[in-house]
C-alpha cells in the first residue's frame, strides 16, 4: 500500500460559528493531551521489557505501512524528561498516558519488573512536581506476546492475568495517580483485532470478536476491583470507549449501535447484554462464553466514562442477504448486509470525515441514555499532512491550520453540550506528540508537537501554541 503525500497543506475548512453563550467549562474541567506506551516509548527490549502482540504484528511483513515498527517510536523512554517539560509548557491540568504491560510483567510467571515500575513512578512524580494530574491507562493494546500465545483475549484467563497486573500497578502508583483507566477502546482490541485483520493479532475470524469483547469487559470489571483493593478510593476509575457515531438508514444505525457500542456500554453501565444483541448475532455467536456471575463482575462503579471521538460514518441497508454462518474477517460481524457509504465534506489524512456535530450528538446521547455517568472526551484530534518549514532565521515551523480549525470546532461542540446539560469533566487532545500510528506507521501525524523521526527533534506546531492559549483563556 502506498500513499502520495500532498506537497501543499490542505486549505482550512470553515470553522463553526462561535458559541453564542458564555464559556461553559465548569470549575476543575480537565484540559490535557494523551499518549500511549507502544506508540511513543521505544526501548523495546531495554530494562527487561518483553514483546507485546504489537511487536509481533509490526514485525510481520505487510501488516504495517512501510514496514514500520514501534521499536524506537519517538524514544520517549530516553526523552521523557524533556517531553514532560513540553507537557508542562502546554499548561494543561492533566496528562493521559498508558503503562506498557510488557514492561511491568515481562514473564509468564507474573512477577513484576521493578525497573518498569520505577520508570512510570518517575513519570508520575515529575508530573506531580509540575502540578499536572496523571491519568493512567492500564491497557492500551500492548498485551504481552506470551498471553497472545495462549489465545490472547479469546482466553478467559487473560482477564484475570490483567487484573493481577492492575493490582501491581495500583499498589505501586495508586497513592499518586489521579485516575486509572482500565481499558482504552476495547472495540479496537476485539473487533479490529480478532474479528478483522487491521490490528494485532489480526486474527480475522469475524464473530469471535464477541468472545474477545466479553473477556475485555470481564477484565474491566476485575481490574476495577483490583485497583480498589490496592489503591483504595483515592484514584478515580474510568474506562474509555470509541463509540461508533453513524448516520443514515435507521435500521443500519441501530444494528451497528448494538454490535459496536452496546456490547460494551450495557454490561459495563447496566449489568446486562441487550437481548437485541443476542437476536442479531443468532447463528454466528452462541454467547456460551458468558458465565454465571460475569455480568455482576463487569458492572463495577466508575467515576467517569471516556469517549474517543474522531469522525462519523454513513450507513445504509443493502439488498444483500445476511450470512449468519460466515466466519470471514469482519470488523462488524452480524452486519454483513450493511453498506458503509462515502461521507461528504472535508476529510483528514486518515480519510476520516470532519464532523464536530457528531461529538455533540455523542455527548448528548450518553447524557440522555446513561445520565448517571460523567463524561470525558478522552481523545479527539486529527491527522494532517504536516510539513516543516524553515524561515530565513533558521527557525523551524509547522503551520497546521487544519488542525487548529478542527480543535476549535470540536471544543465548541463540547461547550455546546455542556450548555445543553451534558456532564463533561474534561477534554484530551490526541496526541501530544506525533507517534507510531498503529497500522499506518509513522506516516500519519496526530501530534501538536512534530517529531523528526530521524533525529528525534521536537518542533512545536502552530496548534501547540493555539491550544496553549486556549487552555489559558478557558481555565477556571
Amino acid at each position: 500500500m502506498t500513499t502520495t503525500i500532498p506537497t501543499t497543506i490542505p486549505s482550512v475548512h470553515p470553522t463553526a460559528s462561535p458559541v453564542a453563550f458564555p464559556t461553559a467549562f465548569p470549575p476543575n474541567f480537565m484540559f490535557g493531551t494523551a499518549t500511549s506506551a507502544y506508540q511513543i516509548e521505544g526501548a523495546a527490549h531495554e530494562d527487561c521489557r518483553t514483546d507485546s502482540i504489537w511487536d509481533t504484528f509490526s514485525h510481520t511483513p505487510g501488516k504495517v505501512l512501510h514496514g514500520d515498527t514501534g521499536d524506537v517510536a519517538i524514544d520517549f523512554y530516553h526523552h521523557w524528561e524533556d517531553d514532560l517539560k513540553l507537557v508542562r509548557e502546554l499548561g494543561g491540568d492533566t496528562f493521559r498516558f498508558s503503562i506498557g504491560v510488557p514492561r511491568i510483567i515481562p514473564t509468564p510467571d507474573g512477577k513484576p519488573n521493578q525497573q518498569g515500575l520505577d520508570f512510570y513512578s518517575r513519570i508520575v512524580d515529575k508530573l506531580l512536581d509540575y502540578g499536572i494530574k496523571p491519568i493512567v491507562t492500564l491497557y492500551h493494546w500492548d498485551l504481552p506476546q506470551y498471553l497472545g500465545d495462549q489465545g490472547g483475549w479469546l482466553n478467559r484467563d487473560t482477564a484475570y492475568r490483567m487484573a493481577d497486573y492492575a493490582a501491581i500497578v495500583a499498589k505501586e502508583l495508586g497513592d499518586r495517580v489521579d485516575s486509572f483507566t482500565t481499558l482504552n477502546e476495547p472495540w479496537c482490541a476485539s473487533f479490529l483485532s480478532y474479528g478483522g485483520t487491521e490490528h494485532a493479532p489480526g486474527l480475522g475470524q469475524g464473530p469471535v470478536a464477541f468472545e474477545a469483547a466479553h473477556h475485555l469487559n470481564l477484565a474491566h470489571g476485575l481490574m476495577c476491583q483490583a485497583v480498589r483493593a490496592y489503591a483504595g478510593a483515592k484514584p478515580q476509575l474510568s474506562v474509555v470507549l470509541n463509540l461508533q457515531e453513524n448516520r443514515g438508514d435507521s435500521d443500519a444505525v441501530h444494528r451497528l449501535d448494538l454490535i459496536g457500542n452496546r456490547t460494551f456500554l450495557d454490561p459495563m453501565l447496566r449489568g446486562y447484554y441487550p437481548a437485541e444483541l443476542f437476536a442479531v448475532t443468532q447463528g454466528i455467536c452462541d454467547w456460551s462464553f458468558v458465565r454465571d456471575g460475569d455480568l455482576q463482575l463487569i458492572h463495577q462503579p466508575i467515576d467517569w466514562m471516556g469517549l474517543n471521538y474522531y469522525s462519523t460514518g454513513l450507513v445504509a441497508m443493502s439488498d444483500r442477504p445476511q450470512f449468519p454462518q460466515s466466519t470471514a474477517a469482519s470488523v462488524n460481524p452480524g452486519a454483513s448486509d450493511i453498506d458503509h457509504l462515502p461521507t461528504p465534506g472535508e476529510h483528514t489524512a486518515m480519510d476520516w470525515n470532519i464532523d464536530p456535530n457528531g461529538l455533540y450528538r455523542q455527548l448528548m446521547r450518553m447524557t440522555n441514555e446513561y445520565p448517571e455517568i460523567p463524561l470525558v472526551v478522552a481523545e479527539n484530534g486529527i491527522a494532517c499532512w504536516d510539513a516543516v518549514i524553515t524561515d530565513a532565521d533558521g527557525v523551524k515551523h509547522v503551520h497546521d491550520e487544519q488542525r487548529i480549525a478542527y480543535l476549535h470546532d470540536h471544543l465548541a461542540a463540547v461547550e455546546r453540550a455542556l450548555h445543553d446539560g451534558a456532564d463533561v469533566r474534561g477534554y484530551f487532545q490526541w496526541s501530544m506528540f506525533d507517534n507510531f500510528e498503529w497500522a499506518f506507521g509513522y506516516e500519519r501525524r496526530f501530534g501538536i508537537v512534530y517529531v523528526d523521526y530521524s533525529t528525534q527533534e521536537r518542533i512545536r506546531k502552530d496548534s501547540f501554541a493555539w491550544f496553549r492559549r486556549y487552555i489559558a483563556e478557558h481555565r477556571s
